[in-house]
């Protein structure tokens, strides 16, 4: 194995989705491995890392977190520019946030050079009983949305698939977002304009 091919890969992707959709308790499950319920609403951007190991790389995770009162919507193209993948969730608990959801999809894809791996997540799965949107409803939405990978169902407060779900978006990127710079023969990601090692440009 060439050594470049375990250098440190760095993505950035954003989390989009409904106000109280779960995002914020996501990415801090995954970050911190613990939960929070009394996590305040985002206000305009939060941001974690998180680093994932891969069999051939290893990737630093720059996880960008969106306030989802429209108010804050304004904010978004701009912050995704140059991101690799976008986790848009869902709260199975809410109906109007997969209905929100559709907005968030238009906004993220009408971003110039807007990420090329999108995955959608059903949040609060531990709360089926109090479910509001079917399976059959999300499913629907993800063959409509033509996303990467599969609708995945997580729960932040159990922690099921929340590492299964960032797994997934990482190795999706790897698949749809690498190219080898010109300049120095380092994989990049094709979404960003300069190399993240030589530091020159790529496009």
């Amino acid at each position: 194995m060439s050594n470049y091919t375990r250098r440190l890969l760095k993505f950035k992707v954003v989390v989009a989705g409904a106000k109280d959709a779960g995002k914020t308790s996501l990415i801090r499950r995954y970050a911190t491995g613990k939960f929070h319920a009394d996590l305040l609403s985002t206000i305009g951007v939060d941001f974690e890392t998180k680093k994932v190991s891969t069999e051939e790389t290893d990737i630093l995770l720059n996880i960008w977190d969106f306030a989802g009162e429209k108010k804050f919507r304004i904010l978004l193209p701009s912050y995704v520019s140059g991101a690799s993948g976008a986790l848009m969730l869902y709260d199975c608990t809410n109906k109007d946030s997969l209905e929100d959801l559709e907005e968030w999809v238009k906004i993220i894809s009408s971003v110039p050079n807007s990420p090329k791996t999108k995955l959608i997540i059903e949040t609060k799965y531990d709360l089926d009983d109090l479910r509001e949107v079917s399976k059959e409803e999300g499913e629907e939405f993800f063959k409509k949305a033509n996303f990467q990978g599969e609708l995945i169902r997580t729960s932040a407060k159990t922690g099921e698939n929340v590492e299964y779900a960032f797994e997934m978006l990482s190795k999706e990127i790897l698949k749809n977002s690498l190219n080898n710079c010109p300049n120095c023969g380092n994989l990049y990601p094709v979404e960003q304009k300069f190399c993240q090692y030589c530091g020159r440009k790529t496009q």
